[in-house]
């Protein structure tokens, strides 16, 4: 089978039933997306699958064969998602920084569906888990990235 992930094609070994997780860290040796739950309720593991926000702990891999999947490694090739690590890093959100790269894919995927999400759009989009509990800095982020958008901006 036949994957793009972050605009490269790679053939992929794994059983069709994998998730998508595990073929990006155990097969292609990206670790950037991380294991957090196994039960899509965590976030840590969070790419972009077709510009959608998807969890890959569950997500099998026989139905990504021609989408475009996104991951943490390239987020920066992307021009929001570079936006969306700058104001990460300008709101100093990350602490221990496990959940961070679900939670940029999250934010960066909100941002480029909603380009100046409302209060409500931004807690229904930002439900990762942070143990650390930078929820207040994550929400700071976003608000910054959605105030500062300009008309015509990608």
């Amino acid at each position: 089978m036949e994957l793009e992930i972050n605009g490269k094609l790679h053939q992929i070994q794994s059983s069709a039933d994998t998730p998508l997780l595990w073929v990006i860290r155990d097969e292609l040796g990206m670790t950037g997306t991380k294991y957090g739950c196994g039960l899509a309720q965590c976030g840590a593991c969070t790419v972009m699958v077709d510009g959608v926000a998807m969890r890959s702990c569950v997500t099998p891999v026989d139905g990504m064969a021609g989408k475009h999947i996104t991951t943490i490694e390239a987020i920066e090739d992307d021009s929001v998602g570079k936006r969306v690590v700058a104001a990460w890093i300008k709101h100093q959100v990350p602490q221990c920084g496990y959940c961070q790269s679900g939670q940029v894919m999250a934010a960066t995927a909100l941002i480029k569906q909603v380009p100046n999400p409302s209060n409500e759009e931004i807690a229904a989009a930002m439900i990762n888990l942070c143990r650390c509990g930078t929820y207040n800095a994550i929400n700071a982020a976003v608000h910054d990235l959605a105030a500062t958008r300009t008309p015509g901006s990608v």
